[in-house]
């Protein structure tokens, strides 16, 4: 997660009308036709994660933008996808004499006209392998989309993940991602989701506050096991949903906290440790395998999904 300042937040008042129609249906009860998302095996999220690190270890203990490890990252997260029946796209990018990758996977089927995104960057910073910051959020991502093809799953929208490139320096592959998109390319996607740190090893449960009907989708959900979560205050323009708001697009998504300070109150919550931070290896080497919360990668994998399956059905 790249820090950024606080950018104005577009209301996307059409794309937002319908996303609150959507949160109002989940007022009573839901669809009997919808399906209901999987539970995620958190097992097989720390098994990507384990291959991420393994590529930051073989590439000199990172996976950042211009080095060797990223774009053995893509090329990892690439293959699954492709095995899994994904229509895949590697959109190049140019940024400091370097040459980035973002990903682009779509599942066949669904709206076209209706677009779903859920995307989160796959770059570490040069310090670490990244394996919170953003490898929780990218194995989440990558196992949510092969439970997707493992279910085959028949959305009345289109389902788009993606894995962005550079974030670390400034939400560059994300940015460059919406300004290749025209007016109507843009005017079709109707939300998106982003997952950046999800598994911080003292962990806030914090939802993204921009769009009052996507944030309803995760704070019900969290409602539903008894978890209490708090607005993603200060996270407007810190990572990659910056772009697609700044574009008029409705955004929505999970975070768990990185160098803030968790307070007495918050440790009470969410079982936590007051006065330390979120992540005390926060773009560190420290962030391997060991910087890792299993409870809450595992929630915020299941409140990932709850999410697909709930908004693009």
């Amino acid at each position: 997660m790249k820090r950024r300042s606080a950018i104005a937040v577009a209301t996307g008042t059409a794309l937002a009308a319908s996303l609150l129609t959507v949160a109002g249906a989940q007022a009573g009860e839901q669809s009997s036709d919808a399906a209901a998302a999987p539970d995620i095996s958190v097992e097989n999220v720390q098994g990507h994660l384990k291959e991420l690190d393994s590529i930051a270890q073989a590439n000199g203990g990172n996976r950042a933008h211009g080095e060797p490890g990223y774009k053995a990252s893509v090329d990892y997260v690439k293959g699954k996808l492709d095995e899994a029946g994904f229509e895949t796209q590697v959109q190049e990018f140019d940024e400091g004499g370097a040459t980035g990758y973002n990903l682009i996977a779509d599942w066949p089927g669904g709206s076209g006209d209706d677009v779903l995104m859920a995307g989160g960057h796959l770059d570490s910073v040069t310090e670490g392998a990244g394996i919170n910051d953003n490898g929780s959020g990218s194995a989440g991502l990558l196992e949510v989309a092969l439970a997707v093809a493992s279910g085959d799953l028949e959305p009345s929208k289109h389902l788009r993940f993606a894995w962005w490139g550079a974030e670390e320096l400034g939400m560059v592959g994300s940015t460059h991602y919406v300004d290749s998109l025209d007016e109507a390319e843009r005017g079709k996607i109707g939300g998106y989701l982003n997952f950046d740190m999800i598994g911080s090893p003292n962990p806030g449960y914090f939802v993204y506050q921009e769009d009052q009907a996507l944030e309803k989708v995760f704070t019900d959900y969290f409602a539903g096991k008894n978890i209490e979560t708090e607005p993603a205050e200060g996270t407007e323009g810190r990572s990659d949903h910056a772009a697609f708001s700044d574009a008029g697009i409705p955004v929505g998504g999970l975070f768990t906290g990185a160098e803030g300070v968790m307070t007495e109150d918050q440790a009470a919550k969410w079982n936590g440790t007051a006065g330390e931070a979120f992540d005390k290896c926060y773009h560190s080497q420290c962030d391997g395998m060991d910087n890792l919360n299993t409870e809450a990668l595992d929630a915020n994998s299941d409140a990932l999904a709850h999410a697909v399956w709930e908004l693009s059905s």
